[in-house]
Order: C-alpha cells, then structure tokens, then sequence
C-alpha cells in the first residue's frame, strides 16, 4: 500500500479541521486544536511536493499526539488540569515528524495521567467510540484512536504503559504499534511509568505505521534509553512458513466468547495461508499478577514523576489516591514487582526463541459502555509486550456476530518491529481482518 496524499495538504488539512468541527463535540477526541500553525504547514508541503521536493510518504499528512506529548507553546496537560505552563519545545517525535513534513493538527484527549482504560476523563469529557454511542473507546490513548476511527485525522500517536496503544486501537477497530524499547525516543513525553512506557503510532493500515514509527526512529541524546537500532533483519514476503506461538489464552484469563471465536477464524485464516502455529507458553505468566505487578510500578512511578503536583489541585480524587497508593507502598512489595517483571522478560525470550512472534487476542473483550463496569482484565494479553520491551502489532479482525471488531495482536522479537509491519501487510488481506469503514 502506498502512503501519501490523494490532494493537497491544505485540502487534507481542511477536511481535517471540517471534520473535527461536525463530530468532536459528540466524540470529544481533541483537547487543542492548532488550525493557524497546520495550515502554514500545509501550504509549505504543497509548495515543495508542487517543486519536486517531498520530505517522504508523511509529508502534508495530517496527525495529532495524545496530550501527555509535548507541543511547542501548548501544556502538556496529561489528561488534568494540574499543568498550564507552555512546553518550550517540541518532544523528539513531534520534531521528528514536523521535519518529516507531517501536519500537526491538535492533541488528543486521554485516560487522565495515562492511568486507566475507558478516557472518561472528568476534565476533558468523556469520549465517545465512534463506531458505538456511549461506548469507550479504550485507554489511555482513548482521544488518538478516537480522532482516526471517526475519520478526522488519517494516523495519530499515543503511549503505551500496558497496552494503552493497542486496547483503544483494538476496540475501534484500527491498527496500532508498540515499538521495542528504546527504539523511539521518549524526550518530552510525560512518563507514567519510565519503565514501562513506549510511544506508538494508530492508523487504518500497517503500513501508514511503518512509515510512521520509521520518521520517528533513532536515538535521542537527550534520551539515555534510546539507543542504535539493531535492524529488522529480512522483511518477510510472504506468510508461508513463518512461525507462531499461540499461548492458551482462554487458559489464562477470562475471555469474551465473540473474543475466542474471532481469534480462532484469525489462526485458522493464518494455516490457511500457509504459517505454522506452535502452541507456546511463557513460563510463570499469570497475566492477572503480572497485570498488577504492572499496575503498582505504574502508581509508584507516575507518583515520583508528578510530584508535588500530586498534592496540588488539578487532578481527580480517584488518580490522586492511586499515586498516594504508589507513595506509601511497601518498599518490599515494589520490589517483589520489578523482580517480576524482570523474570517475566527473562521467560518471554525463551518462548519466543525460534518463533516470528507470539499471537493473542489484543484484549478479552471488546468495546463495552462507559457505564458498565470497567473489566479487571482489559490489559492481561497486552502487558507481556511492555515488560519484554519487545515490539507489539494489533490488527482489527471481524466477530462472528458482525458487530464490533474483535482485534489480534502479534508480539515480535525485539527490534522486529518492522518485520512486523511487513507481516502485518501481508495478513491485511486475509478474509477475517476487518477493514475500518468510516460512515458519516
């Protein structure tokens, strides 16, 4: 597939904004919009694509970033109304994909501080999935899979913790990449948890993604955790002969029937087209301990990095009192939990030894009402990625049922991540993938 404008950036930019005006006030996927900087950017890419001049496949593209990302003169505002003074610098990937001549258009509303999966954020609105009335979109990144789902932006970023990328990607029926660690840089994002967070693209397509995580990766100076890249070895060409593990996720958590149902046409589709299913296990998971395990480095880091400001006004009752948990923990306990991840990571590179990746259902569930209770598993299949650092893709597949999208997830060596989009080209046309249909 070919990445690129059918018209112009100041056409694509429009329709953008048009688009944000007739829907997002029933979505609320935008906190900020930016319609004099994008539009003198538009113009700019019109004029060196009209010169012969194109900065690549993202130039005159519009997109938008989470809002614990930072933008030059907007506050990163991380889903609270804690922090009001100006960012005085783009964050690495912003740069990286302004110079890439992408067209920056606003930021997006989220799950506050990145702590949660539904964005019922008390401050920003609740947002809404466009493919389902008061139905969440998932979280954190609830705003970015939002924004590209109701068609007003083509692709958008946000951050990943346990699955904050993939869930919301997965319950709107879009495609999403957690990178490996290290691999994009982190330098301006306000980190939940520094140990596990990542920064990741959600578009209609594999390929927008690669050409996405592409212009935003490399290391950072300012950015210890970055780091050179490894190579992605050789893209595959075809599906025929690769190898996956499938763990028994019925087994390890408790799954919703249309889940299971549309994960076994995705494997079956898989044998079909001539890859080879190996059933896998890593050892000593238990996707509910590691979920929580996740969970308690995820309050005592986001603690740390918010500070004082966890004292201060701006925030909800319920995040406060999570962080006010992660301060008092016992340092015994915290500790127990970094030594699960550690031996977590350890048992992932053993059972993916050998295999082009691990597959899974991305979540358990699909999307549900925002007024229902919130599932304790929604992050149990999506959290083994983070702790590995390995890269993760989700892909939309079709429930038997013919309502919302079920969606299935490959996890890849790490610094696969582009064999990864290669693979993800290829399954894109598979009979159960289900193809994002925007509908006025």
């Amino acid at each position: 597939m070919t990445i690129g404008l059918d018209m112009s950036s100041v056409a694509a930019t429009e329709t953008a904004f048009a688009r944000i005006a007739a829907v997002d006030g029933d979505i609320r996927a935008f906190v900020t919009t930016l319609p004099d900087s994008a539009r003198a950017a538009a113009r700019a890419s019109d004029a060196r694509r009209a010169a012969g001049a194109s900065l690549g496949p993202l130039d005159g593209l519009p997109f938008a970033v989470k809002d614990n990302i930072a933008v030059a003169g907007l506050p990163t505002r991380c889903g609270t109304t804690a922090f009001d003074t100006p960012a005085t610098a783009d964050s690495t990937v912003v740069a990286r994909l302004r110079a890439a001549g992408a067209v920056l258009i606003g930021t997006l509303n989220m799950h506050e501080g990145a702590l949660g999966a539904t964005t019922d954020n008390p401050f920003w609105g609740r947002c809404i999935n466009p493919l389902k009335p008061r139905y969440t979109p998932g979280g954190s990144s609830g705003g970015s899979a939002a924004a590209v789902a109701a068609g007003m932006v083509p692709w958008t970023l946000g951050t990943d913790t346990m699955g904050s990328v993939r869930i919301p990607a997965a319950y709107c029926g879009l495609w999403a990449l957690k990178p490996t660690r290290g691999r994009v840089p982190v330098t301006g994002l306000v980190h939940l948890s520094w140990t596990l967070d990542t920064i990741g693209p959600l578009a209609r397509d594999a390929a927008t993604l690669g050409a996405v995580l592409a212009a935003m990766s490399g290391p950072d100076a300012a950015d210890p955790m970055s780091g050179v890249l490894q190579g992605d070895g050789t893209a595959p060409k075809t599906l025929v002969g690769l190898r996956f593990g499938v763990p028994d996720a019925a087994a390890l958590t408790d799954c919703e029937p249309a889940v299971l149902d549309a994960f076994a046409d995705f494997t079956s589709s898989l044998t079909a087209a001539g890859a080879v299913l190996v059933p896998t296990e890593v050892a000593g998971w238990s996707p509910g301990a590691l979920r929580r395990a996740g969970l308690l480095i995820s309050e005592v880091e986001g603690a740390e990095v918010l500070g004082a400001a966890v004292d201060g006004p701006g925030l909800s009752d319920d995040f406060r009192a999570m962080l006010d948990y992660g301060r008092r923990a016992n340092a015994g306990r915290v500790a127990r939990a970094y030594q699960q991840l550690q031996q977590l990571a350890i048992a992932f590179e053993a059972a993916i030894h050998g295999l082009t990746g691990i597959i899974l259902p991305t979540a358990p569930q699909r999307a549900f009402a925002h007024d229902t209770p919130v599932p304790p598993g929604q992050a149990d299949f999506t959290a083994l990625a983070n702790v590995a650092g390995a890269p993760a893709m989700t892909l939309p597949i079709i429930a038997r049922d013919g309502g919302l999208p079920c969606a299935a997830q490959i996890i890849g060596p790490r610094q696969s991540d582009l064999s990864l989009v290669a693979i993800g080209q290829l399954m894109q046309g598979l009979p159960p993938i289900w193809q994002p249909d925007h509908k006025d």
